[in-house]
């Protein structure tokens, strides 16, 4: 599937605002944001608002966004979390240019920044274990307790703080802490950590470190080296501003960003957590990070999902200063409202169910004509083969229908899509007595789908040539969570066990099966479906981007 550029546009919404005031008042002659992404997972739609905020205020003020990579973890990092971000902001249709950074490449200036903390008299460090840390920070109502080794002198911080970096004392027994307040209402100035020891491999920087920064401590820092105007986090970051703000007035750093928070997305019938998702994975819950049914943007792409629609569905829910949760019917219904617009119409039959028209001329066949999208004449025509033997769908018919079943049921006439008129003249069963074959009768001067003596049928309904059609596998993708609100506490108890219905015996148009572009088609009366890629020759494979009407929060809210 090919990205189409992003084309800037202007919004308007209180971040919005601030970087407008602060161009009018030469505050900043030129706006510089960033995305930093931890590579420790893959992105997910509540990364896209981020995203598609960082750059597209970037694009709208003439500015530049950054990419980087917050990379100060290694024992969570990997390569392949560095090259699916990057490949998801492309997809997303975002570009850093020549903007590609990582805080590993600040370690050693972070380092001689942390050792200028110390001689200042505004670090030291702790040999408190993690345990004895968290228990002596206090809580939301009690103040923290001084550790007892706030004290020791400049010279044996700096001796500690140079062994720890030369690798001499194993993973956590000792840390770099800043010297604030223990007794401070933020929780996060109560001497936070700065470094801790860590022996582990970095993907860039390799065994060279055996102390690594904390995000707290890095990001800020890297924020202030790239020179970025306008820092925007989350909510979540909020308690932290005060923590960033005392690092940029304690160091000797080259610019002095702001940081502002906004919303993040929160979306009914999903978790976006890292851990769940993580734990979704690796409990073989789905299939992989890329599965359809994850919220990552692997999973959108690999679901059909185009990419425009994610930025409209940004758009349209805004950027707010308090937190809420989003209804996805709102993404939905911008995914249906542009592959309305774009996706051309093949016939697929799900479930099938053979039709032997018994007066149609054994051994014939005939081309129709069917269009490609009936609100685009300029995508033109295809053909179609219509024969005596037929597939349709197993839904579209009832042997004792109730009232309002309009479709086909015996001695019931309907119209097949482009082709004719055809009446149900008998059923066939197998000895367990479930219907496998139709036999029916067609009028040929109804061809093209009308009567001429100008009786009316109350059914139109989709077919495919038994002969022509080709077999493929179908995968019909709805929420992985039953419940609007799952519970990350307990999420598999929530998981839909109807998230996922394979279908392996349907058919399809000829030209479907050979069509490798990737992009979304809709099959009629069914929805809209992409090809996936674990397709193989003769084996065709497509995932359910999306119905064509929303019926998963009908059926659940019924169940209610």
């Amino acid at each position: 599937m090919t990205t189409e550029p992003v084309t800037a546009e202007a919004g308007r919404d209180f971040i919005r605002d601030i970087v407008q005031a602060d161009l009018s008042s030469d505050k900043h002659s030129r706006i510089v944001t960033r995305f930093p992404p931890e590579p420790n997972g893959y992105l997910h739609i509540g990364h896209a608002k981020s995203i598609a905020l960082n750059f597209g205020i970037a694009q709208e003020f003439g500015g530049k966004c950054h990419l980087r990579f917050d990379d100060t973890n290694p024992t969570k990092e990997e390569q392949e979390y560095i090259d699916s971000i990057q490949a998801d902001v492309h997809w997303l249709g975002y570009d850093w240019g020549t903007d590609l950074y990582y805080a590993s490449d600040y370690f050693d200036r972070l380092y001689d920044w942390a050792e200028g903390l110390i001689k200042a008299g505004y670090a030291y460090v702790d040999d408190q274990s993690q345990e004895e840390i968290r228990i002596n920070r206090g809580t939301l109502t009690e103040p923290g307790k001084n550790s007892p080794f706030r004290d020791r002198t400049v010279e044996e911080n700096l001796d500690l703080f140079r062994r720890m970096k030369a690798g001499e004392f194993p993973n956590g027994s000792r840390v770099l802490r800043a010297k604030i307040d223990m007794a401070a209402g933020n929780i996060n100035l109560r001497d936070p950590v700065l470094y801790r020891i860590l022996h582990a491999e970095h993907p860039r920087t390799g065994t060279k470190w055996s102390i690594y920064p904390s995000y707290d401590y890095a990001h800020g820092q890297s924020d202030a080296i790239e020179g970025i105007t306008h820092s925007i986090c989350t909510l979540e970051f909020e308690d932290h501003r005060p923590l960033y703000e005392w690092l940029l007035d304690k160091l000797p750093v080259p610019s002095k960003p702001r940081q502002y928070e906004f919303a993040r997305l929160n979306l009914t019938y999903t978790l976006l957590s890292k851990r769940v998702l993580t734990q979704l994975v690796r409990d073989g819950h789905v299939s992989g990070w890329d599965d359809p049914r994850m919220p990552t943007i692997a999973g959108l792409k690999r679901r059909g999902v185009p990419p425009a629609a994610v930025r409209e569905f940004v758009k349209r829910i805004g950027v707010a200063k308090a937190n809420s949760v989003v209804d996805v019917g709102m993404l939905e219904f911008c995914i249906r409202e542009h592959l309305n617009k774009t996706a051309q119409r093949r016939m697929a039959v799900l479930r099938p169910l053979k039709v032997v028209i018994e007066n149609y001329p054994e051994g014939q066949t005939e081309e129709l004509e069917a269009v490609n999208h009936p609100d685009d004449p300029a995508a033109g025509t295809r053909k179609i083969s219509f024969g005596r033997e037929l597939y349709i769908e197993r839904d579209d018919f009832m042997e004792n229908p109730p009232k309002k079943f309009f479709r086909l049921s015996p001695g019931n006439e309907v119209r097949l899509r482009y082709a004719y008129f055809v009446k149900c003249t008998g059923v066939i069963k197998n000895d367990a007595g479930e219907v496998v074959e139709l036999r029916c009768t067609y009028d040929p001067a109804t061809k093209g789908g009308n009567a001429p003596d100008g009786r009316k049928v109350k059914a139109t309904m989709h077919w495919l040539s038994a002969k022509d059609s080709v077999p493929a596998e179908i995968r019909v993708y709805n929420q992985l969570f039953s419940n609007p609100s799952p519970s990350a506490a307990n999420f598999a108890a929530d998981l839909n066990p109807e998230s996922l219905e394979v279908l392996p015996e349907a058919r399809v148009e000829p030209s479907v099966a050979s069509d490798n572009s990737g992009e979304v088609m809709q099959f009629e009366r069914q929805g809209y479906f992409v090809r996936d890629k674990d397709s193989a020759p003769g084996k065709p494979v497509f995932n359910r981007t999306i119905g064509l009407r929303d019926t998963f929060a009908k059926e659940v809210g019924g169940k209610g």
